[in-house]
């Protein structure tokens, strides 16, 4: 797909622009709630996103009420929402001021991994506040890399990863996942990865989420077995009894390897899958439902998706 022309770019981007710095120099607790409401009006107008959210929620809570589900999804643009005014207002942030906004517990679990020496893959999802879990992670002295793919508006781009490097983040542009994963692990450096999202063979594997096969990238699973990477899990989530989030990081996963390469890529893929989906069970309402998770399916299966054609 084409980028749009410039002179699109910029009309688009100065939008976004003003309400970024708006949102940033608000006081907090009006920039969230801001946002909320930047969110809720998503929520009531963009239904067709909605309709995605609700037949994921759906497939993976179908004992749950037709209310429950849309009180679910309903949480989620809220929760987006809050996490929009908190990305905004990144460049406020010090070590100072952060344990009001997120605290780490489990880091000995990362370190430990970082002490092997052969790199760190942060297992994690588009569940809470993964923007904050990175920043926060750089804020207190551990820059990290993450994979990305560019956005199609250039000047939004550079913004987003301007705010997203302050504390020395790096991307990694998804088209060079595998080379720039394998020099990352070569370093002992550390990379971020998202892997809750709808990939497609050969590059992804299908292995259960929520009941159902759900193709899920194969890289991270390849990387760990030819480099020794640890792997570790790390969500932040918002945890309302403390009006703040946390980043909680879990001991490193145990690499899966009989031998049988094709194998073990799934068994590994398959045990971070249910890593992430054990956390999103326990955080329903944090979790992005409004992706078609599961619109890849294996040969002669028909799609999930059949009378819900919205894109997501």
């Amino acid at each position: 797909m084409s980028r749009p022309s410039k002179p699109r770019q910029y009309l688009e981007y100065a939008p976004v622009a003003m309400a970024a710095s708006l949102l940033e120099y608000l006081p907090r607790p009006c920039a969230r709630l801001a946002g909320q409401g930047i969110a809720e009006g998503f929520y009531r107008l963009h239904r067709r996103l909605a309709r995605v959210g609700l037949r994921n929620l759906e497939l993976a809570y179908p004992d749950q009420s037709p209310a429950w589900r849309e009180q679910a999804l309903h949480g989620l643009y809220r929760h987006l929402g809050r996490q929009m005014a908190e990305f905004c207002r990144f460049p406020r942030y010090t070590a100072a001021n952060l344990d009001a906004i997120c605290v780490t517990r489990g880091l000995e679990h990362y370190l430990e991994a970082r002490e092997r020496g052969r790199g760190v893959l942060i297992l994690t999802a588009h569940l809470g506040g993964w923007e904050i879990s990175s920043f926060a992670h750089s804020l207190r002295g551990f820059p990290l890399r993450f994979i990305v793919r560019p956005l199609d508006n250039q000047p939004l781009d550079r913004m987003v990863n301007r705010t997203r490097g302050l504390h020395g983040n790096q991307p990694i542009d998804k088209r060079d996942f595998a080379r720039g994963l394998l020099q990352a692990m070569a370093a002992n450096q550390t990379v971020g990865i998202l892997l809750d999202q709808n990939s497609y063979p050969p590059q992804g594997v299908f292995v259960p989420f929520f009941g159902h096969l759900a193709c899920t990238a194969a890289g991270p699973a390849r990387i760990a077995l030819r480099t020794g990477a640890a792997v570790v899990p790390g969500f932040t989530v918002w945890e309302a009894a403390e009006r703040r989030y946390v980043l909680y990081f879990e001991p490193a996963l145990p690499l899966l390897r009989t031998g049988d390469d094709e194998a073990d890529v799934r068994a590994n893929t398959a045990q971070y899958t249910a890593v992430i989906e054990g956390w999103v069970r326990r955080y329903p309402d944090q979790w992005l439902w409004i992706h078609r998770r599961w619109k890849a399916r294996p040969p002669g299966e028909a799609s999930l998706y059949a009378n819900n054609q919205a894109k997501g």
